[in-house]
């Protein structure tokens, strides 16, 4: 039995994985003052095993650390790729400027601390890489630095202790962001449940659904059918669920005149709201009470869309309103509420809200499936064949002039690009990457368990060494390249961009590339927001960290 802490096949390797991955998970759970670590302590277990003597095969263990770091970071990007590009084009270039900066002042807090210690640049580019928690930085680095290891002593040399320097820093760097993040929040005195009503009030855009009730008053109406005013076809940004004429509510026939005093409750977008209360009058408060009160065989209810021959599908094209007079009002969407748009383009796993008779709810019900059970079962096919285009995109070399070595998005950039893309753009292809949100969790957190164990137990052999011959100053380095740039930023995000608390989480995590940063937020501040800000900057970010850390190294060629 005790040859499975010692023995270098998978077997041992397996075990020794489950016992780190299991007892940080365990002490994960306790919380000092509120707060807890998370699936950080499994890193901690890991250099704490690693230094007694617990060892796995290096070929295992680069393997686990690489799969355990595309699963996390692909089943984070099919989570946010739906809303990606929308939250780019709303928050996306205040927010990348933003991390911009954070690579910036770490590269420059790095340069300085060169310059005043006389410490050999390319270990001080491992630190600033473990002090960012950024491998991929660590990666070009070191291939950078194997290139050219023949040149010097001083080369070889850093070529050697860079991975030790990255493997001191990696666990206060990764300390320090959770400390600027809880600071940030005590600083601003962030009251949770606001920053959440404040998000949601800032999440109401152009795509979001909203309820409007509309009294008849213009008299270019009066007379008019919907049919008139609409056209033939499903309208953008305005659906009118319902229509009230008296004392009678009841679903509007398109052909029906309308009349002054009638009321009309429709479904549109924050952008379109106030140019629709126009058309038609004004507007009064919302009270559904009112619009239930009808007597009639009104019904409304949800539909899951289960038929995958529906992905890729628009609204208009399906033509509801017309074939089962079903008005569809709201699309649920990886818990976005969307507006029914004409022109939105649907997937499965969307989640349908639909106003009409019963018998035309159960023929639409039969063309979109309706058979919630079946999400539950995960389509590998895309999630598979998006990790090997993910792998093949991150190797690819991207060569710039005068750069003796090429550029690469590495293994975790690629397949999150990959993911985010399948994400936003497979339902237009009529692929279908729907995967249910316990199942994603699942994913990812198998994936940064794996992750974590593995990079502690890499860096657990020369942990306590590296910091007893000298490192303990790489330590102070680092919580200075950690820090620094970090509480600048969430500064500068807080006071002069008046960012709210959770697009502050992401930017930070998304800025450092660090997913145990990411992880512990979420699972602290319970909002899916931050991955969302997260996948904001984290592609600009791993590029300019990957050019960086290049970049820094070839100034000592």
């Amino acid at each position: 039995m005790l040859d499975l802490f010692t023995q270098k096949d998978s077997a041992g390797a397996i075990f020794i994985l489950a016992i780190v991955i299991a007892a940080g998970l365990y002490l994960g759970k306790f919380k000092v003052k509120g707060v807890s670590l998370g699936t950080t302590w499994i890193l901690f277990m890991g250099i704490l095993l690693g230094h007694f003597g617990l060892r796995i095969n290096p070929v295992i263990l680069s393997f686990i650390e690489d799969f355990g770091l595309i699963l996390f970071v692909f089943a984070m990007g099919l989570q946010v790729g739906p809303g990606f590009f929308h939250s780019f084009r709303k928050d996306g270039l205040p927010m990348n400027l933003l991390s911009l900066l954070l690579v910036l002042l770490a590269v420059l807090t790095t340069y300085i601390i060169h310059v005043v210690s006389g410490e050999n640049l390319g270990i001080m580019t491992g630190i600033m890489s473990g002090a960012v928690t950024n491998t991929p930085g660590l990666g070009a680095a070191q291939q950078a630095l194997s290139d050219a290891a023949a040149a010097s002593d001083e080369m070889m040399a850093a070529a050697t202790d860079i991975t030790s320097a990255y493997a001191v820093c990696y666990p206060l760097g990764v300390l320090g962001a959770i400390a600027v993040l809880l600071l940030t929040k005590a600083l601003f005195r962030v009251n949770i449940d606001k920053e959440k009503e404040r998000a949601s009030k800032e999440g109401e855009d152009e795509g979001s659904a909203y309820r409007l009730a509309c009294r008849v008053e213009n008299p270019a109406l009066f007379g008019k059918t919907i049919h008139d005013i609409v056209g033939d076809e499903t309208p953008d940004h305005m659906v009118i669920a319902r229509m009230k004429r008296g004392d009678s509510v009841f679903f509007p026939d398109l052909d029906l005149p309308l009349q002054e005093g009638d009321k009309l409750l429709i479904v549109t977008d924050i952008q379109h709201k106030d140019k629709v209360r126009v058309s038609f009058g004004s507007a009064f408060p919302v009270d559904m009470k009112e619009w239930r009160q009808d007597g009639t065989k009104l019904v409304s209810g949800r539909l899951s869309i289960t038929k995958s021959s529906i992905t890729g599908t628009s609204l208009r094209k399906l033509d509801v309103r017309r074939k089962y007079g079903v008005t569809v009002t709201r699309i649920l969407r990886a818990g976005v509420d969307l507006q029914a748009d004409a022109d939105l383009i649907l997937q499965v796993g969307d989640s349908m809200k639909v106003v009409g008779s019963k018998e035309g709810i159960e023929r639409l019900a039969r063309l979109v499936g309706n058979e919630p059970e079946t999400l539950h079962k995960p389509n590998l096919v895309p999630i598979f064949a998006g990790i090997a285009l993910g792998i093949v995109l991150g190797l690819l070399p991207i060569r710039f002039p005068g750069m003796p070595q090429p550029l690469r998005l590495g293994l975790a950039g690629g397949p999150l690009v990959v993911a985010i893309l399948l994400g936003h753009f497979g339902p237009k292809l009529r692929i279908t990457t729907y995967t249910a949100l316990s199942a994603n969790l699942m994913i990812r957190e198998i994936g940064i368990s794996l992750f974590m164990a593995a990079v502690g137990l890499g860096a657990g052999k020369t942990f306590v060494a590296s910091l007893v011959n000298g490192g303990y100053m790489w330590v102070l380095y680092g919580a200075l390249i950690t820090l620094i740039p970090m509480t600048v930023t969430a500064l500068v995000a807080r006071w002069f961009m008046k960012m709210d608390f959770f697009k502050i989480c992401g930017l930070l995590a998304g800025g450092t590339t660090d997913p145990a940063l990411l992880f512990f937020a979420e699972q602290m501040y319970g909002s899916g927001r931050i991955a969302v800000n997260y996948a904001t900057v984290y592609p600009l970010t791993m590029f300019l960290r990957v050019v960086a850390a290049q970049i820094m190294i070839m100034t000592m060629l």
